[in-house]
């Protein structure tokens, strides 16, 4: 049977020795919750570490192609679609990612097969010395020496080749096997972060939006903006300025007549996103060239108009684009763009504008303009 009577004598005098809690300070309480959830923030980027560039490239993708997306959500009336449009926009941003990794992944399957076959040809009778090797200024004699040496006698060539480490070269392709996998793994993660984000793009902003102008006031919401803008004009310009020089580079490799230009040109535009890289992609077209006893003339044509095309866009064009879209000064948008590159990777393209722009911001705003708390 329960006890009805009350506490017993000695619970009383226990409760009643026992020191009263002592009620938390407001600002204790806040200072309590703060560092709690500092701890909790700081745990799960520790638990998500491995996902943390997957989720800001969907954060990216969601931000640059959220126009596009309400537009493409506009047209489709059918209930579901709150679930049905973002999954078919995600969908197809999967395709056009994927795409021109496909055709380069096929290209590169097709030319597999001239490279057996010149594997071949280097063991069993050698590379003949090409005309221009002799041509070549001052180091043309000990070049053809060294070529005749090398790869038109057979049995250097074979040497050359066995020489390879095949542990090694396994060693190689499971690892790049392995990280092809591990890619694909992260790209199925950024896909799912963006269908995510675009089915609750807005109440997320509404959320972004909300807090800032909690902690920071109406600047905040300006700053939100701004960074929005920022992320957008950048990726924008990327995108835009790497596929017209790739373009314009693949014009000049058909009209030179360089082996697989379709596929060169995807590569150009591809490493033209990056500082240097499409640099790397037509001077081994005009090298391809040449090792094809092509013509001295074109492909130094080839590189000489790769050149020009890249240092016009890539100095004036993309800085002037970048920080046009994102209202930053051409040296901001160039120190944005290439200082983030070499502090966050190929996400630093993206965020290094996105930060020059969000400290712009707060220096005309806050600093600068009256009254801007």
């Amino acid at each position: 049977m329960p006890n009805r009577r009350g506490p017993k004598p000695t619970e009383d005098r226990d409760r009643q020795s026992r020191p009263a809690a002592l009620p938390l300070h407001a600002g204790a309480r806040l200072a309590a919750r703060t560092a709690f959830a500092l701890l909790l923030a700081l745990l799960g980027f520790w638990v998500a570490r491995d996902f943390i560039t997957a989720l800001a490239w969907a954060a990216v993708i969601a931000i640059t192609t959220w126009p596009l997306y309400r537009r493409f959500a506009a047209l489709i009336s059918d209930r579901r679609s709150a679930v049905l449009a973002p999954l078919l926009f995600t969908l197809l941003v999967g395709v056009v990612l994927f795409i021109p990794i496909a055709l380069a992944a096929h290209e590169l399957g097709r030319e597999s097969e001239r490279v057996v076959r010149w594997v071949t040809q280097l063991r069993e009778s050698g590379i003949p010395v090409p005309g221009w090797i002799a041509q070549m200024p001052l180091a043309g004699e000990y070049a053809e020496r060294w070529w005749r040496a090398t790869l038109a006698d057979p049995h250097a060539a074979g040497a050359l080749l066995d020489g390879i480490n095949k542990d090694g070269a396994a060693e190689w392709t499971r690892a790049l096997g392995g990280q092809l996998l591990h890619r694909l793994f992260l790209f199925f993660v950024t896909l799912v972060a963006l269908f995510f984000l675009l089915r609750d793009g807005a109440w997320i902003a509404a959320r972004v939006l909300e807090t800032a102008d909690r902690l920071l006031g109406d600047p905040g919401e300006r700053l939100a903006s701004k960074m929005i803008e920022a992320v957008r004009g950048t990726v924008n310009g990327t995108v835009v300025v790497a596929v017209v020089e790739g373009t314009l580079i693949g014009i000049a490799y058909v009209v030179a007549g360089v082996p697989n230009p379709v596929l060169l040109a995807l590569l150009t535009a591809a490493f033209a996103m990056l500082p240097f890289g499409a640099w790397v992609a037509f001077t081994a077209a005009a090298l391809l060239l040449l090792v094809q006893d092509g013509s001295a003339l074109a492909a130094a044509s080839v590189f000489g108009f790769g050149a020009a095309v890249m240092l016009i866009g890539d100095n004036f064009v993309w800085p002037a684009f970048v920080g046009g879209a994102a209202r930053l000064p051409f040296l901001l948008a160039l120190i944005g763009i290439f200082g983030g590159l070499q502090t966050f990777g190929l996400l630093g393209l993206f965020v290094g504008p996105v930060i020059m722009a969000a400290l712009v911001t707060i220096w005309r705003e806050w600093i600068v303009a009256p009254g801007g708390g």
